[in-house]
């Protein structure tokens, strides 16, 4: 099983970009999916949680940093979770990692499959 996200790339402030995260060795539609970030010095910060709970019909939790230009969709038919930036600021700097969770894991706050991470730098 993993988790491969991509996209990453440098811009510049006010930009957009998409991140990719494509999941291989099972289907993680039923699944809880995260993006998080981590910025050079800081913690890592969770960016969204989402699970979709029917359909196209998903739940989405932002932080409150991103919301308002940050958006989640999916690719069922690619098995694949994007993440639309848009109005990139220099603290989005970051890498960014995507991240799966079973319904046990995720009423854990914890999380079973991680991507390597891309990176994203937005300058100023």
């Amino acid at each position: 099983v993993q988790l491969q996200a991509s996209g990453g790339g440098l811009v510049q402030t006010g930009g957009s970009l998409r991140l990719s995260c494509v999941a291989s060795g099972r289907t993680f539609s039923t699944w809880e999916m995260g993006w998080f970030r981590q910025a050079p010095g800081k913690e890592r910060e969770r960016v969204v949680r989402v699970t979709w709970t029917g359909g196209n019909t998903y739940y989405a939790e932002f932080t409150s940093s991103v919301k308002g230009r940050f958006t989640i969709s999916r690719d069922n038919t690619k098995n694949t979770v994007y993440l639309q930036m848009n109005s990139l600021k220099p603290e989005d700097t970051a890498v960014y990692y995507c991240a799966a969770a079973s319904a046990t894991s995720a009423g854990r706050g914890l999380y079973d499959f991680w991507g390597q991470g891309t990176l994203v730098t937005v300058s100023s």
